[in-house]
């Protein structure tokens, strides 16, 4: 089991009183704890296609003939440091559920105090227990300016519950923020800032579709609340995959395309860029694998880093400042890789790739569509495995190898309305099927 965290710079005000320190903020992440196996493959289809095309800056490509010098990442910093921000938020008080420690009994004639955090230094008097109830939340991230309306572009996980925004920019100016738009399903957000000109300067927007595993990359960012700071790195992985918002069934909708990288990130590094060395943003930085004991109490980077990829930001931020939504276009299908034993296991070939659906979902677009889920299941190792549903090979003119194939595609060309021609395998035969794509159903908290 692996132990992702999202990376926001949480400073929780409320400290450990019973050791006897008071007054002082302790710095922590906010964990997003998630089981990720080969079979958590939950169709996660969660930015649609958007008209409008994301705005690009001007870059200054940082390299001359391909060649990487120190020179290189100086000029990066000092073309795109302006652009990356440091967000303060307020939040909500935590919800603590603080139990009174046992009193010592008091000698013969000595009374027992009521209140335990009686003449404790650094604390008002008076303290109470129940004053934990009315502390508020304080956390930090970063994030990047994306047009000169002051839009500024965030995680969704670092702005989420805010009530208040605070935005400093690189040379300290500050500006209050209010939240256009948030989306759980891609971890971005939209806040914008009335602020000078000169300090709205956008930052580029690169293709993430065109990275490469070992290509150089840096991210600029606010870990653990130092601002400016800058790193750098390779593009680790590509095509890893992140859970989003909640999906029916008490499953989550993922987030594809994600980008790994071993540039350092760190609480506090949310929302920033992960840059190319031309200085354009293709991704921003998401979360980090940490210790999956569960024993780190300050999650810190171990040298796996994620990114949300700047091809998902390009269709979802232009319809958070729109709208103050999206809507995500939904097959409503789980299922996973067709492996060589399932296809085996279903009279296949061995080499046949593919999508297996495991189960059509009630009322969604891939039921009318006539689509069909497993419908028996096999001993494979051990274990039972569904099969027998529908096999996807294809959409539309995209090859689909595997789930990544499909979501990817749904993602980044696809919209709520849009019809497809799915193509399948059915018992052993080659089909076309018609499907619409809906809106992705909201699940209730």
């Amino acid at each position: 089991m692996k132990k992702i965290t999202i990376l926001p710079l949480v400073l929780l005000i409320l400290t450990l009183l019973a050791s006897g320190c008071g007054g002082q903020a302790q710095e922590s992440a906010v964990p997003l704890q998630t089981e990720t196996t080969e079979t958590a493959d939950t169709n996660s289809n969660i930015a649609p296609v958007s008209n409008v095309t994301a705005p690009v800056a001007q870059s200054q490509p940082g390299t001359t003939d391909d060649v990487v010098t120190e020179q290189t990442y100086i000029n990066l910093y000092n073309q795109v440091n302006p652009a990356v921000v440091n967000i303060q938020v307020i939040g909500q008080p935590l919800e603590t559920s603080f139990q009174m420690p046992e009193l010592p009994e008091g000698e013969e004639g000595e009374e027992t105090p009521e209140n335990p955090f009686e003449n404790i230094p650094g604390l008002p008097e008076g303290f109470s227990p129940d004053d934990f109830q009315q502390i508020p939340s304080a956390g930090q991230g970063s994030g990047f300016v994306y047009d000169t309306a002051g839009h500024i572009v965030t995680n969704n996980h670092v702005v989420e519950g805010a009530e208040e925004i605070t935005v400093i920019f690189a040379d300290g100016t500050e500006a209050e923020a209010t939240i256009v738009g948030t989306d759980p399903g891609s971890d971005l957000a939209v806040i914008q800032v009335a602020a000078d000109a000169t300090n709205l300067i956008p930052v580029a927007i690169g293709d993430s579709d065109a990275l490469q595993v070992g290509q150089l990359v840096a991210t600029i960012g606010n870990p653990y609340g130092l601002d400016g700071s800058m790193s750098t790195g390779i593009v680790a992985g590509l095509g890893r995959t992140l859970p989003g918002a909640a999906a029916p069934g008490g499953a989550s909708f993922n987030i594809p395309n994600i980008i790994q990288t071993d540039a350092v990130i760190n609480p506090g590094n949310s929302g920033g860029p992960l840059l190319n060395l031309d200085g354009q943003v293709i991704g921003v930085n998401t979360a980090i694998e940490t210790d999956p004991s569960g024993f780190s109490f300050t999650p810190s980077f171990g040298g796996v880093g994620y990114a949300v990829p700047s091809n998902i930001l390009r269709q979802v931020v232009p319809q958070l400042i729109e709208t103050g939504e999206v809507e995500h276009p939904w097959m409503g299908i789980s299922g996973g890789n067709l492996t060589a034993d399932v296809a085996e296991a279903m009279n296949l070939d061995a080499g046949q790739n593919g999508v297996l659906i495991q189960e059509v979902l009630e009322d969604g677009p891939a039921i009318k569509a006539g689509l069909r889920g497993s419908n028996s299941t096999t001993s494979i190792s051990g274990f039972d495995v569904p099969i027998g549903g529908d096999v996807i090979v294809q959409i539309d003119d995209q090859v689909v190898n595997e789930f990544e194939d499909l979501l990817g595609y749904i993602v980044t060309r696809a919209a709520v309305g849009q019809e497809v021609t799915i193509k399948i395998i059915r018992d052993g035969e080659l089909l076309d099927v018609t499907l619409t794509l809906e809106a992705r159903p909201s699940v209730e908290e």
